[in-house]
């Protein structure tokens, strides 16, 4: 059965959420889930959220999908552990460590490769089915006939993304809010820099292709695609910051889609919660250009009219679709909002209605004109039915009684719910009846009153004695019953743990630290050569969520998971930054798959390099081997959707230069063969002035991307005098470069 994943970032979502028939729930605690700040579980309201799920058979995964620094290790692996003791069905992470933590120390606990991973192939998928993934959470980006292709090959449970917002870079693969605002998203504390407006600019001509949000991308809505995707094990709706009547509108559509009960006018319906517009996305082969929707990065509504007529102190509008009194709409009045609930509507004649289909009008001080563009923002009525369903019994389970009273004997009921038979005993022994014997009418009445439970009477077997049961009784024998069946359905679940090997130590012998580069042209290329580097990452490059893995001579920079599963039996080489690797263990993990070196985040801070090494000699009897980038634009985001195709500057783009800009900085933009783009630091990283103070990395990348050949040789011959201590002057320049997070601790 196909599983309709829900989100819940409060108690009350996860209720409205089963309410509206979902099968399983995600949601995240107070630290290490990737939305910090949506109202997230404690122990407490956890043990609470597994109690009424489990219940009901709807599993509880928890999302523990951020990077875990060295210095939070043991904490992580405690609230594991707590997770494991209150029953959780499994743990959706990113961090290898915490990967690692779950496979090897819990039987029954199942780990769920996150979507920040960036998996998008069935190599990818391979790998971690072999490292004891229980499932995997594909990439955004997927297309729906790789999702199946992976499912037939990898033979292992699919997780995918079927509604509700969309990253516009590859998930796990963006740094624009923590390089320039210090708040991870990595550490889910995104502060969206996406749904902001900035300039596209021609570099080549210093003009402006128009201001707008040309990262914000539209929703994912796929209800339409509901026969393609149950081949897919689970469907998830992304929305652990939204309210629960979103959660109860987008989940009861779904459900109604998946058991072939929904309409036109349901569908619909999805519009009247939160939504930026919506797209079918690159799981149906949506246009790139399509996937963002550059006029406004927040609730879109739906459109209802237009102001058709200004009269004095009144607006007339012409209505497509009814208005009620207490909706709230917004006007569009020169690609400025009108934000206004409708308090009071009036007929023609000047009087109060409550709802209009065709012509009504409103008064408002704001100026608005003829031809404005009326949207609905929240339908009144519509929000009234769905907090009715917030917290009611979608389905009850079947409770099956069989009633043994005889007179001079104790009460005796077997029942069985849930697959399970609980046996009760009264305590009082049963009189003889004297005129009116309890009846099976009367049992049955008395069972029947389960409306506070989640069972329903079903099967009633009844042998008269001509005994008389006090209605009293039976109720009390109703009550323990219901609670035996329940503690027996909560204690089925095994929480096992296993007992862990001795792991084999990886340490790599220290070597004087060197250079390497990676370039972008063949230009760059040539000037490292010339300055004697000789390790140079250019077409040795496998790119994280890069499908097209072709043969390669020699060591490989690999930046994504599929890339290690194919090339490890064939090539020598290093992982790329784009792992997130801000830990000893994770570090230990690759080397167990072949890593020569391992690079690190840039989304690190000198402090937390020396834990990382200082943990990774302690557990190894031995130091890691260690690459880090201390020059270059970093990659802020990496992303499918090229911004110059929005702006119809295909095809020529290869011409020109561009990038993005706000009132702060400037973002340049590499587009590549294939039409994905990355968006570069304005500011260029530069820890030249730190390299004699950076002990135990081995290698120390310059990252080459817009950077002319005099550049190159330049910033080569600098890292070089610094590296060998004939350079004594600062190279850090104030205006043009960044140190990252390298002196100042990320969020």
């Amino acid at each position: 059965m196909t599983e309709l994943l829900a989100p819940a970032g409060s108690m009350e979502a996860l209720k409205a959420a089963i309410s509206n028939g979902c099968d399983a729930v995600y949601l995240g605690m107070q630290k290490f889930g990737a939305r910090a700040y949506s109202s997230n579980f404690d122990l407490e309201t956890l043990n609470e959220a597994v109690t009424y799920a489990h219940l009901r058979d709807v599993k509880i995964y928890v999302a523990m999908n951020t990077i875990v620094f060295e210095n939070e290790v043991e904490e992580m692996k405690e609230q594991i552990r707590e997770l494991n003791e209150i029953g959780v069905d499994g743990i959706i992470v990113q961090d290898l460590t915490a990967f690692d933590y779950i496979v090897k120390n819990f039987t029954d606990l199942e780990a769920h490769c996150s979507t920040q991973m960036g998996i998008d192939d069935v190599d990818g998928t391979l790998l971690f089915k072999e490292l004891g993934a229980k499932r995997v959470v594909l990439s955004r980006e997927v297309k729906i006939e790789t999702v199946k292709e992976i499912k037939r090959v990898a033979d292992i449970p699919l997780e995918i993304f079927v509604h509700g917002a969309l990253c516009v870079s590859y998930s796990g693969n963006c740094l624009m809010s923590g390089l320039s605002g210090f708040r991870c998203a990595n550490r889910g504390r995104c502060v969206g820099s996406c749904r902001k407006e900035y300039d596209l600019m021609d570099q080549t001509t210093g003009t402006s292709l128009g201001k707008s949000y040309i990262l914000s991308t539209k929703d994912l809505n796929t209800i339409d695609y509901i026969h393609d995707l149950k081949e897919i094990d689970s469907l998830k709706i992304e929305g652990r910051m939204k309210v629960p009547t979103y959660v109860a509108n987008v989940v009861s559509k779904y459900r109604m889609a998946l058991d072939h009960k929904i309409t036109e006018a349901d569908k619909e319906n999805l519009k009247k919660t939160f939504n930026r517009t919506f797209t079918k996305g690159y799981l149906f082969h949506e246009d790139r250009r399509n996937i963002t929707n550059i006029a406004r990065p927040n609730h879109f509504g739906y459109e209802i009219g237009t102001i058709s007529r200004v009269e004095k102190d009144r607006y007339e509008i012409t209505l497509t679709r009814t208005l009620n009194q207490n909706d709230t709409i917004r006007i569009n009045h020169d690609n400025e909002d009108v934000n206004l609930t409708v308090a009071k509507l009036y007929n023609k004649d000047g009087d109060l209605i409550n709802t209009a289909d065709d012509v009504c009008y409103i008064k408002v001080k704001e100026k608005m004109s003829a031809g404005d563009v009326v949207y609905k923002t929240k339908d009144y009525f519509y929000h009234k039915e769905l907090e009715a369903s917030l917290e009611k019994e979608f389905k009850r389970f079947d409770l099956d009684i069989s009633v043994y009273a005889y007179p001079d004997s104790k009460l005796v009921i077997e029942a069985e719910g849930f697959g399970f038979n609980y046996s009760y005993e009264s305590e009082e022994i049963l009189g003889e009846a004297i005129n009116n014997p309890t009846t099976k009418d009367q049992v049955i009445k008395q069972f029947s009153r389960l409306n506070d439970t989640i069972f329903e009477l079903n099967k009633v077997d009844y042998e008269e004695g001509n005994a008389f049961i006090p209605a009293k009784l039976l109720n009390a024998a109703r009550r323990e019953i219901v609670l035996g069946l329940y503690d027996l359905k909560l204690n089925s679940q095994k929480k096992r743990t296993k007992t862990v090997e001795a792991k084999e130590k990886i340490s790599f012998a220290p070597v004087q630290p060197y250079l390497t580069a990676s370039v972008t042209t063949q230009e760059q290329y040539d000037a490292c050569v010339s300055c004697g580097i000789t390790e140079i990452y250019f077409d040795n490059v496998v790119r994280r969520n890069q499908n097209d893995y072709q043969e390669k001579e020699g060591q490989l920079l690999i930046g994504g998971y599929g890339g290690i599963h194919h090339y490890r039996g064939t090539n020598p080489f290093v992982t790329d930054y784009s792992l997130n690797v801000i830990n000893a263990t994770s570090c230990y993990e690759l080397y167990k798959l072949g890593a020569k070196r391992v690079t690190l985040s840039y989304e690190m801070n000198k402090s937390q390099i020396e834990d990382l090494m200082n943990a990774y000699v302690e557990e190894n009897d031995g130091s890691p081997a260690l690459e880090m980038i201390v020059y270059g634009r970093a990659p802020l985001m990496f992303t499918k959707y090229c911004p110059m195709r929005k702006m119809n500057q295909c095809r020529i783009c290869r011409t020109k230069s561009y990038e993005l800009k706000d009132e702060q900085a400037t973002f340049p933009i590499l587009s590549h063969e294939d039409c994905t783009a990355i968006i570069l630091n304005g500011k260029t990283l530069n820890l030249l002035d730190e390299l004699a103070n950076l002990k135990g990395i081995e290698a120390l990348r310059l990252n080459f991307t817009v950077e002319s050949k005099e550049q190159v040789v330049n910033v080569i011959h600098m890292a070089l005098g610094k590296l060998n201590g004939s350079m004594n002057h600062a190279v850090f320049n104030q205006e043009t470069d960044t140190r990252g997070h390298f002196n100042k601790e990320i969020v």
